[in-house]
């Protein structure tokens, strides 16, 4: 099996989809930090919602946004690439317009635009891995793919800064930051278009073909589901933890926040690069292992109360970033290598949906196990997670594995 050992800036920007397409990506994640994180604010300040309309019509945008992941699938299957991604970035350029013209109080519309911009967040990532697989193959594909990662969260992060020190101004920095973040979502969209990056003639799928059919993956997208609850964790289960239960102060929240961002940004790449010497099936269940192993040190760290506890569990957040460093830089490569071309963007709209269906659903249940106590939550999370670890390992690939050697992309004139 081949490795990547080293890092090359160049080569790696070249298997990311080149320049243009980084200077896109980097003005999307700027936006979306710049809005996504107060998306519930602009819904209670700005158009007058209660706070129950609003968190329920954002879960809605999200459940419901999953709906076109299968049309997202079959349009990359027959080669589009870089119009996909564009597409997704446009999408949410008309759920900016539709949060700046809704009127106060109107649900429906911010409805719509929670949909819009779901529908976008969730076609993203797959069109995103699919032009990445196009370009890069092998493991360069992943060492690209972790590259992407770190320069997407090294956006969202500035953006989110950018927007809090923005938020003093109350209602109009809200409008404000809504407008720019539709204004670099249109950018984007321009940039990634502009890459005109298709996929070759001879990956798209022959009618009748034995390769129109995606690997099935029950046990890893199963797997997937509970292993995406980590992505959740600084944001969700973390401060619920301090907050409620530690009584520790809100900043301890942000610093673990802060410092998971910046250990993605900084050690993905090198991380995943280091983990190229085994097999992305095997360093995904070792994702899964250390990810438990995490959820057991918060559950040690929170179950007796004592002066030391939020260190603690800032300690442990640093272990829950390693894994979550880990299962990224697998999770997406192991199904880009496993799908056959032909079927990639099938494949990954699957991935997707597991993906998406456990970023929905993990708030909901880290609440309510949160509200039985640490060991349900932590106790649960591990157990799960093993669970998940242990299938992903055990699991049989099946079908004839093409995607490290389909034909090269071409850029449509």
């Amino acid at each position: 099996m081949a490795t990547t050992t080293k890092i090359h800036a160049r080569a790696l920007l070249r298997a990311s989809g080149g320049p243009r397409y980084a200077v896109a990506l980097a003005v999307d994640a700027l936006g979306t930090g710049l809005l996504r994180p107060f998306l519930l604010l602009y819904g209670v300040m700005v158009l007058r919602l209660s706070a129950s309309a609003t968190g329920i019509a954002m879960t809605a945008g999200i459940v419901v946004g999953l709906v076109c992941m299968p049309a997202v699938g079959r349009w990359l299957d027959r080669g589009a690439r870089s119009t996909v991604v564009a597409a997704s970035m446009l999408v949410r350029v008309l759920g900016v317009a539709l949060l700046l013209a809704a009127p106060a109080g109107h649900v429906w519309l911010f409805a719509t635009a929670a949909l819009f911009l779901g529908i976008g967040n969730q076609a993203w990532p797959a069109a995103h891995a699919a032009l990445v697989a196009t370009v890069a193959h092998g493991r360069e594909r992943d060492a690209a793919l972790a590259g992407g990662r770190a320069l997407r969260n090294a956006g969202l992060g500035t953006g989110a800064l950018l927007a809090t020190a923005c938020l003093t101004g109350g209602t109009t920095a809200l409008q404000a930051l809504a407008a720019v973040t539709g204004l670099a979502y249109l950018a984007a969209a321009a940039l990634a278009w502009s890459v005109r990056l298709r996929a070759h003639p001879a990956a798209v799928p022959p009618k009748g073909g034995a390769s129109g059919t995606a690997p099935r993956m029950r046990a890893l997208l199963a797997a997937n589901v509970v292993y995406v609850f980590c992505l959740n964790v600084p944001e969700i289960a973390v401060p619920l933890v301090l907050v409620t239960q530690l009584h520790a102060s809100p900043l301890w929240s942000a610093a673990i926040f802060v410092a998971n961002t910046v250990l993605v940004v900084t050690l993905q790449v090198p991380v995943t690069v280091l983990m190229s010497r085994f097999s992305r099936r095997t360093v995904l269940a070792l994702a899964g292992v250390v990810l438990a192993a995490s959820y057991l040190g918060f559950l040690a760290a929170t179950s007796p109360e004592h002066r030391w506890s939020a260190p603690a569990v800032a300690a442990v957040s640093v272990v829950c970033a390693i894994g979550e460093i880990i299962y990224a830089g697998s999770a997406t490569a192991l199904v880009t290598a496993l799908a056959p071309a032909p079927v990639l963007g099938r494949a990954l709209s699957r991935f997707q949906l597991s993906t998406g269906f456990g970023l929905a659903v993990s708030p909901a249940l880290m609440t309510s196990l949160a509200s039985h106590g640490p060991a349900a939550l932590w106790g649960s999370l591990a157990a799960s997670t093993l669970l998940s670890a242990s299938a992903v390992a055990t699991e049989k690939d099946q079908g004839t594995r093409l995607s490290d050697s389909r034909p090269p992309a071409r850029a449509s004139s």
